[in-house]
C-alpha cells in the first residue's frame, strides 16, 4: 500500500508537532520516545548504539522496557538481518519469518516476545557513518503500516541529527573543560612570577649580577640553558627571567618538576596521552610540550629523570618531535629548553644514572646560581620584594624591616637559601599582622637540618665554609658595618639581635678581637 500526499502531509505535520515539544541535552531521547508512543503503537521503543560491531541499549521505553532490556546488546554478526537494514540505510519491517534460519530474535533470553510479533529497524546515519538503530517491537502480530514506517524512517533522521547534535555538543564541552583546566594551569603557574627579570637586575652581588649578565646574553638565542646551584637559590626565579628577556616572553613559561611525579606519570605529564592510553585515561589530555608550544619549558630536577623519559626528552631536543603516550601520530612543536638541577650530573652520567648525550644536548650554555649564604648583600632586597608582595597579595601588611631586623637576618646561616627566607619571613607576617617585623622567634626556630654544602650537588664546602664560618663572617660584617662598635644604638650587637654579653662571648670563641680589628 502506497502512502498517498494527504497522509504524507499529515505525518510530516505530525513529525512537527511532536519534534517542536522535545527538550535538548540528555533528556532528549527520552521524551523523543515518549512523544512517538502518540503517534506510533509499541510495547518498546529502543534507540540502540553502534560500537565496535555491537549493538547496545542506550535508551528504551514502553510496557516492555525493563532494566535487563536497557542492558542488552547484540553482535551484528550473529543478526544478518539486522546488519543488512544498517548497511542498506533502510527501514526493515520484520515479521519472524523474515529473520535468517537460526538467526533467532535480538531480544531472544531477554524477553518472552509471542510467535508472529513484529518489529521494526530504522538505521540512524548521520556524517556518512552508521550511528547505530531505533526499534520498534510490539507483541502483536501483523506488520506497521506504510504510514507509520514513513513516520518511523523520518522521525529516525531527526534522532540522528539530534544525536550528532548532541555529541559534537559533548565534544565542545570536553574541549571547553580541557582548555579550561590548561588555562588554570597556566594562570597557577605564573603566581607570583611577574618581573623576576627585574628582581635580578636589582642584586647587589658581584656572583648574581655576573649571573644576570650571562642570563641577559642568552635570553635572545634559543639555545638550551642548565641551571645549577643548591636547593632554593632561585633557579626558577632566573629560569622566568630567561623567558621575560626572550623574543618567546609573550608565550607560555611552564615547569615540570621531575622528581615531584612518579615514572608512569611522568611520560604523560610531559608528551601527553591519549584516549584509553592506560587506566584512568578517560579522555585525551596534552603534555607540557603541547602546552608550552612557541614558549619556554623549565625541565627543574632533571637529575631525577627516569632513563626512559631521558630517551624520548632526547628525541625532542633532536628532532622537536615525540607521539602522545598511546599514539603513533608524531607531534611537532617548538619549545625552548631550560633545565635546572642541584645534582651533579657530571657525576650521575659516570655513575650511568643519565645519559651523556643528553646532559650534552642540555649543557649548552651552563648558568651556576650561588648561595644566600654567599650573598647576603642581597638579603634586604629579597626579603623586602617578598613583603612587597606578599602585601599586595594578601591585602595584609604593609610590613617593614627594622635595621636590627636586617642584622638578624645577615647573621643566619641560610642553609635552605631563599626558600628558607621566604618561609622564614611568611611566619613573621602570620605572627605580626603588620607593621615591623619580629624575626626573634622566627629565626630561633629556623634550625636547618642541613649543613651548607652537604646536600646533593652541591660540592665540598669552601676554606673556612661551616657553621662556624659563617657565624664569623656575620659578625666580622656587623662590626664592619658598626666600624667597631659593640653597645648601644648601631652597634654590632643590636645589628646582629644579640645581647652585647652573648656577643662577647662568641666572639672570643671565634678568636675576634675587635680593639685589634679596629684600633
Amino acid at each position: 500500500m502506497e502512502t498517498s500526499p494527504l497522509d504524507l502531509a499529515v505525518t510530516l505535520q505530525t513529525l512537527a508537532q511532536v519534534a517542536g515539544r522535545l527538550p535538548q541535552g540528555p533528556d532528549f531521547l527520552p521524551a523523543a520516545l515518549d512523544a512517538l508512543a502518540g503517534v506510533i503503537s509499541y510495547d518498546l521503543a529502543a534507540v540502540l548504539r553502534l560500537e565496535q560491531g555491537r549493538l547496545r541499549v542506550v535508551c528504551a521505553r514502553g510496557p516492555l522496557a525493563d532494566a535487563r532490556v536497557r542492558a542488552h546488546s547484540i553482535a551484528l554478526a550473529a543478526f544478518p538481518s539486522v546488519q543488512e537494514a544498517l548497511d542498506s540505510g533502510l527501514t526493515r519491517v520484520m515479521l519472524e519469518a523474515d529473520h535468517r534460519a537460526g538467526e533467532g530474535d535480538p531480544y531472544d533470553g531477554v524477553l518472552d516476545l509471542p510467535h508472529g510479533h513484529s518489529c521494526m529497524v530504522v538505521p540512524l546515519r548521520g556524517g556518512g557513518r552508521s550511528l547505530g538503530a531505533l526499534t520498534f517491537d510490539r507483541s502483536s502480530c501483523g506488520a506497521f503500516d506504510p504510514i507509520t514506517v514513513t513516520l518511523a524512517t523520518l522521525y529516525g533522521q531527526l534522532i540522528a541529527l539530534a544525536w550528532m547534535a548532541s555529541e559534537q555538543q559533548a565534544r565542545l564541552e570536553r574541549q571547553r573543560d580541557q582548555l579550561e583546566a590548561e588555562n588554570r594551569f597556566l594562570r597557577t603557574e605564573v603566581v607570583g612570577a611577574e618581573d623576576a627579570g627585574g628582581l635580578i637586575e636589582r642584586t647587589h652581588s658581584p656572583a648574581m649580577q655576573r649571573a644576570a649578565r650571562l642570563a641577559r646574553q642568552v635570553a635572545p638565542t634559543d639555545s638550551a640553558v642548565l641551571l645549577t646551584g643548591e636547593t632554593g637559590t632561585g633557579k626558577e626565579v632566573l629560569a622566568r627571567a630567561i623567558h621575560e628577556w626572550s623574543r618567546r616572553a609573550d608565550q607560555p613559561f611552564l615547569k615540570l618538576n621531575c622528581a615531584a611525579l612518579p615514572e608512569a606519570l611522568l611520560e604523560s605529564e610531559l608528551f601527553g596521552h591519549t584516549k584509553g592510553a592506560f587506566s584512568g585515561a578517560v579522555q585525551p589530555r596534552p603534555g607540557r610540550f603541547q602546552m608550552a608550544h612557541g614558549g619556554t619549558l623549565l625541565l627543574d630536577e632533571i637529575g631525577d629523570l627516569p632513563l626512559t623519559a631521558q630517551a624520548k626528552l632526547l628525541r625532542v631536543l633532536q628532532e622537536g618531535t615525540f607521539e602522545p603516550v598511546g599514539s603513533d601520530r608524531s607531534v611537532t612543536v617548538d619549545v625552548r629548553i631550560l633545565a635546572a638541577t642541584n645534582v651533579n650530573l657530571e657525576q650521575a652520567v659516570a655513575e650511568g644514572r643519565f645519559r651523556a648525550d643528553l646532559y650534552y644536548r642540555l649543557n649548552v650554555f651552563p648558568l651556576h646560581l650561588p648561595a644566600l649564604r654567599d650573598r647576603r648583600e642581597d638579603l634586604r632586597l629579597l626579603a623586602e620584594d617578598f613583603l612587597y608582595r606578599r602585601a599586595r597579595r594578601t591585602g595584609l601588611g604593609p610590613w617593614r624591616l627594622s635595621e636590627r631586623g636586617v642584622a638578624r637576618l645577615q647573621a643566619h646561616p641560610w642553609t635552605g637559601n631563599v626558600r628558607e627566607l621566604i618561609n622564614v619571613l611568611e611566619r613573621a607576617t602570620i605572627l605580626s599582622p603588620d607593621g615591623e617585623l619580629d624575626l626573634d622567634d622566627v629565626l630561633t626556630e629556623a634550625r636547618s637540618p642541613v649543613q651548607p654544602g652537604t646536600e646533593a650537588g652541591a660540592g665540598p664546602t669552601p676554606p673556612g665554609g661551616g657553621m662556624r664560618a659563617i657565624e664569623r663572617q656575620a659578625i666580622l660584617q656587623a662590626l664592619e658595618t658598626s666600624r667597631g662598635k659593640l653597645y648601644g644604638p648601631g652597634g654590632a650587637a643590636e645589628r646582629l639581635g644579640l645581647k652585647p654579653t652573648t656577643l662577647q662571648s662568641r666572639m672570643k670563641k671565634l678568636g675576634i678581637d675587635r680593639v685589634r680589628t679596629y684600633r
